[in-house]
């Protein structure tokens, strides 16, 4: 199957950090990934989502970013470092697409200069609370330290990690698509996936 994986970018910045690297590991990914994959890139910077709220959900912006949701088996989440937490629009779009996530596989991106490892520790648990998968380690950048002046990254540490990344999101995560459908459709009980049989 070709793995199909979403890229959400999730700065308010025009020229972000985490967005630049969000963006190279989706280049990445369908380049020289582990296997086949497509791959879209959902900026909420330019899709601007309404403020969660559970008794009224509709918008123009809101359907976009739906189909993009439900097209996707994999995910890469990106965030700056907002005050050792994620941005407030990843989580407002983590609260409106908590139950799409059940099955399907995540990697983390941050932008920080403190190597944003509680951003992505929050990312992961709620992932974690609605059944998704995640890569058991993320990208840092740090603006000062991993770019030059054009924007490109000169650390090759953080390249070597961004390969890694996308080779490893694109195999485990077409692993973990592939059985998640196979319990959906099959009659076992005693796999997560049977609570979310229709």
């Amino acid at each position: 199957m070709d793995l199909k994986i979403l890229g959400v970018a999730s700065s308010m910045r025009e020229e972000s950090y985490s967005t630049r690297a969000l963006k190279l590991v989706l280049d990445k990914t369908e380049k020289n990934g582990g296997g086949d994959a497509e791959t879209r890139l959902l900026d909420l910077r330019k899709l601007q989502l309404p403020m969660y709220n559970p008794e009224e959900n509709s918008s123009p912006e809101l359907e976009k970013v739906t189909e993009h949701v439900k097209w996707a088996d994999a995910f890469v989440l990106a965030s700056p470092d907002y005050h050792g937490s994620m941005s407030g629009v990843m989580k407002n779009f983590l609260d409106f697409f908590w139950s799409d996530f059940a099955g399907k596989t995540f990697g983390y991106v941050c932008a920080s200069h403190e190597k944003g490892l509680t951003v992505m520790d929050q990312m992961r648990t709620a992932v974690r609370q609605c059944y998704g998968w995640s890569m058991p380690y993320g990208i840092s950048v740090n603006s000062d330290q991993d770019f030059d002046l054009q924007g490109n990254i000169t650390n090759q540490n953080v390249v070597s990690r961004i390969e890694t990344i996308a080779r490893d999101l694109t195999v485990y995560g077409s692993l973990i698509a592939d059985q998640y459908k196979k319990d959906l459709q099959g009659e076992k009980s005693n796999t997560f996936a049977a609570r979310y049989r229709s």
